[in-house]
């Protein structure tokens, strides 16, 4: 039975959205009192005043000096949604819609939006169903908030849009009937809370990050099984080295090595060479850059899930209702670009140990087959991982340096930060493949340096890798061995 997990305005941890992943949301009493309160509060403010107030009586963007009717506010707010449902190019991931759905509802619940709490129960509704809007990659300039994928997200509350539910498509309006609901009946700002915000750029990058720290801890023990496949060195993740140039993620990089290569026969044998290339003797300082990068993102997202990004903001207990800028996403763009940098390092110089395994350096045959020429062995797999290498060097080309203007000069700087999404989640995805790529290569060089075994940590891993993937010992279809290779490191317990 999955678990139901509380919703509250108390901080929510990136481990933690990996565990609500997994099962069910629920307001807490104190989110459904906030929610409500704001909601009374805001509806006062309404019926009591005539002053403008931006997205609450007023239209949007450029338009924003247009007044609107108090008896037309709710059409204003469908129409808003319905107009701003833009978005082009392919789907959105499944993965990322329901982060989506969860992080619409973190930040509602803080009770600074002015939305009903019957809207942000229909959210908690499809997230509990796994009933996934359709939303579309492009339309967001990562700045108003990300517009069109969030309208897109909130078209099935009004009876709109398109919903993955059960593997079928179903329209808002069906789905709706499926769960028992009743299509919502926008209020003034109700729109313009669910539109404005940052969980498209969002989702996309606490993914990314969860992820990004999964793919850290597999470089390293790749990268430890390559080293020793390699015959390489020791002395360059000795705590000495470290300790004068103490940059936090090398010293842990170094230390994580180390301790993986603990009781290896390869590493404490006697070494012809006095030095070992970059891509092995330089693992802590590489891995270690991308670790601190990690660090400072994932307290970038940590910040941002637990934050309040629509626009206006209502403060009750102050009578106050403030116009800023909340939505921008700046703060993420720039992160996100700065992650794919790192990740893409990642896979750079794992592909450079790739290619030494396979060059017939240290005593290992070309290309890591035992009769090369009729076997071409590991050569082209190398080909592949070069090929994904340049491609992430090509989306690491930063967005958040770009902005163009929109809404008639109004939105005259916008963060780029849905692109910036975008490109990291295929980062990240490529890289899986270069480490599967290097897991192959690595694992099928130790075969080479038998009876030596490696340290009893790496020997069980390749041993619960080989289940999957068998030694090569004549060509064979290499696709189906890296398509598995990868799921592997996608499902591998690095708990054990």
């Amino acid at each position: 039975m999955s678990k139901t997990h509380s919703i509250s305005t108390k901080t929510l941890t990136l481990p933690e959205v990996g565990e609500v992943l997994n099962g069910q949301i629920k307001l807490s009493e104190e989110a459904v009192s906030k929610i409500t309160t704001c909601r009374n509060y805001l509806d006062k403010k309404v019926s009591e005043s005539t002053t403008p107030v931006y997205g609450i009586n007023t239209g949007f963007g450029s338009l924003y000096s247009k007044n609107i009717p108090t008896e037309e506010l709710g059409k204003l707010q469908k129409n808003l949604v319905m107009s701003h449902a833009c978005g082009a190019g392919p789907e959105v991931p499944s993965e990322i819609v329901h982060l989506m759905l969860l992080l619409k509802v973190q930040s509602l619940a803080y009770g600074y939006s002015g939305v009903q709490l019957e809207t942000v129960e229909h959210l908690v509704a499809l997230y509990n169903h796994h009933a996934l809007p359709i939303v579309y990659e492009m339309g967001s300039l990562g700045a108003s908030g990300d517009l069109a994928p969030l309208a897109h997200l909130t078209l099935p509350l009004i009876g709109y849009g398109e919903v993955l539910y059960k593997n079928k498509r179903y329209s808002g309006s069906d789905l709706l009937k499926e769960l028992g609901l009743s299509p919502i009946a926008f209020k003034a700002k109700e729109g313009l809370a669910l539109l404005n915000g940052t969980q498209f750029m969002s989702a996309y990058g606490v993914w990314s990050t969860l992820h990004a720290q999964r793919l850290l801890s597999l470089a390293n023990l790749i990268g430890a099984l390559s080293l020793d496949s390699f015959d390489g060195r020791i002395e360059p993740f000795d705590e000495l080295v470290h300790a004068i140039r103490p940059h936090k993620g090398q010293v842990r990089v170094a230390q994580e090595v180390k301790r993986i290569l603990t009781g290896s026969g390869i590493i404490s044998q006697p070494k012809k060479h006095v030095q070992d290339p970059y891509s092995f003797r330089c693992i802590p300082q590489v891995h270690g850059a991308t670790d601190d990068v990690i660090g400072f993102v994932a307290q970038t997202f940590l910040t941002e899930i637990n934050s309040v990004t629509d626009n206006p903001n209502c403060f009750p207990e102050e009578d106050r209702i403030i116009s800023a800028g909340n939505f921008h996403g700046q703060p993420l763009a720039l992160a996100m670009d700065f992650l794919s940098i790192a990740l893409a390092e990642l896979g750079s110089i794992s592909e450079r140990r790739t290619y030494q395994l396979i060059s017939g350096s240290r005593d290992l045959p070309n290309y890591l087959v035992a009769n090369p020429g009729i076997n071409s062995g590991l050569m082209i797999p190398q080909y592949t991982a070069a090929s994904l290498v340049s491609q992430n060097k090509q989306l690491s080309s930063p967005a958040s340096v770009d902005s163009i203007v929109s809404s008639n000069g109004q939105e005259d700087h916008v963060s780029m930060g849905a692109n910036a999404a975008t490109k990291l989640y295929r980062v990240v995805n490529n890289l899986y493949s270069i480490l599967a790529i290097e897991l192959i290569t690595a694992a099928q060089a130790l075969e080479f340096r038998r009876p030596l075994k490696t340290s009893p940590a790496l020997e069980q891993f390749v041993d619960t890798f080989r289940a999957i993937v068998p030694f090569i010992e004549t060509d064979r279809l290499l696709h189906d061995d890296m398509v598995k290779a990868e799921k592997f490191l996608k499902e591998f317990n690095l708990n054990k």
